[in-house]
């Protein structure tokens, strides 16, 4: 997306996030360090499993340097405020969400050089050294997510009533927002869309639709709830894409790198919006909180 297609889409998010920050209250934050198992269930998804997920991607469908990279770049970065957007709309664990989004962005400042580094020696035989600008990255999460969830539950605090009768209408309107973001992205890149496609299509729609599914496995099998397995379903397999394309012009001097992010900037959509619609999956708990979950 060119900047100002940037710019919109972040305004669009910050507008989202303080709707979401009115259905919030502090309680439920303590209820993630209280209980933390699918806190820490889900960074593991996010910081292990899915780099090894892009890597064995990359190898086993024998991609090109370019993409291969490209893959990888794309599995280092965190959950950005489109996760939690779409957490929000599947009616998962939006202060799960939020918490992993801000954690593993934290985290990944060490861990993106990492991965890249070994990503360029591994696909392309090449070494350079990487920094990640960890107060650009910390200044987009306060500005796009902490801050604006932060006005909204200040005022759900002061105003309950207020913050009660606004949530419909949030709702209504983040749906809205979310259709013209889909809109404006396919927009942005429709005239490049086919040759981005052929290109990165396969390995990109491969690594969101197999991180969603394992993401959303491992809470299952640890039997966290329904919400949190969309929680953590969504913080796998939808990624900071626009962070992937800043490291890819920016730090790596190479465009070329950031073709599997631009497309899986718009497949992520796709998938998201089928687990929006799809709120019932069968085998995980429904209805439970934290504190009355004996599995936390």
């Amino acid at each position: 997306m060119n900047s100002t297609s940037g710019i919109i889409l972040a305004i669009s998010l910050i507008i989202i996030m303080f709707g979401m920050g009115l259905s919030l209250t502090l309680s439920d934050f303590k209820r993630v360090v209280t209980y933390p198992k699918a806190m820490i269930i889900g960074l593991v998804c996010q910081m292990l499993l899915l780099p090894m997920i892009g890597y064995f991607i990359a190898v086993s469908l024998s991609l090109s340097p370019t993409t291969a990279i490209g893959i990888m770049l794309l599995s280092a970065c965190p959950g950005g405020p489109t996760s939690n957007m779409l957490t929000y709309m599947a009616k998962g664990d939006l202060a799960l969400s939020v918490s992993l989004t801000a954690v593993s962005s934290i985290i990944s400042i060490l861990t993106i050089p990492f991965i890249i580094q070994f990503a360029l020696k591994e696909f392309s035989n090449e070494t350079m050294a990487i920094t990640v600008d960890a107060i650009t990255m910390v200044k987009q999460l306060m500005v796009i997510v902490i801050i604006p969830v932060g006005i909204g539950m200040l005022i759900k605090s002061k105003f309950e009533t207020f913050a009660n009768k606004m949530e419909k209408p949030v709702k209504i309107a983040s749906a809205i927002i979310f259709v013209l973001v889909i809109i404006g992205v396919t927009i942005s890149v429709k005239d490049v869309f086919m040759s981005y496609l052929s290109e990165a299509g396969l390995p990109a729609i491969l690594l969101n639709v197999s991180t969603m599914t394992i993401g959303f496995l491992m809470a299952v099998v640890f039997k966290l709830t329904r919400p949190q397995a969309i929680s953590i379903s969504i913080e796998t397999g939808i990624q900071n894409g626009t962070l992937a394309i800043t490291l890819a012009t920016i730090a790596l001097n190479n465009a070329e790198y950031s073709i599997v992010p631009a497309i899986y900037g718009l497949l992520m959509f796709i998938t998201a919006t089928v687990i929006i619609f799809i709120r019932k999956p069968l085998g995980v708990k429904d209805g439970l909180s934290l504190e009355k979950d004996p599995a936390n």
